[in-house]
């Protein structure tokens, strides 16, 4: 939950809470942590009820419509046929992008982006490089 936050952020949020409630922060603290605890109790007993009712078991993961549908509605043979078109054309997107990566790749190795300024059909200088155009504020 607090992965992004660093040790300073962290250090901040404290001495916040400890400015804005005081003495109080304990009290506060410890209503937050009961709160979280009949939350969980609250899915805990939800999920049980639903376990009960539907004759499987539920977990609080599958609560999510999409989980609940895939795991106990569908079918192994039900999920493959709603997958069967979209796999199709899932490959096909995918061969189509990695061979414009590729190609990308292979314009990038001809043009030599991050080479030292040399073009690679000249070997060792051959002909100047032409000069520059000037742009329209230089010429006004």
């Amino acid at each position: 939950m607090l992965d992004n936050l660093n040790w300073w952020e962290i250090g901040a949020l404290l001495l916040l809470a400890l400015l804005i409630f005081g003495d109080r922060l304990p009290n506060v603290i410890n209503d937050g942590l009961r709160m979280v605890r009949n939350l969980r109790n609250m899915a805990r007993n939800a999920t049980g009820d639903l376990s009960r009712e539907l004759g499987t078991d539920i977990q609080l993961e599958d609560l999510h419509p999409k989980a609940f549908i895939r795991k106990h509605l569908l079918s192994e043979e039900d999920e493959q046929a709603i997958r069967k078109p979209l796999q199709g054309v899932y490959d096909n997107l995918r061969a189509d992008v990695t061979g414009v990566h590729n190609e990308l790749k292979d314009v990038a190795d001809a043009a030599d982006v991050r080479g030292n300024g040399r073009r690679p059909g000249t070997a060792t200088g051959g002909a100047p490089a032409p000069a520059p155009r000037p742009s329209y504020d230089d010429a006004t």
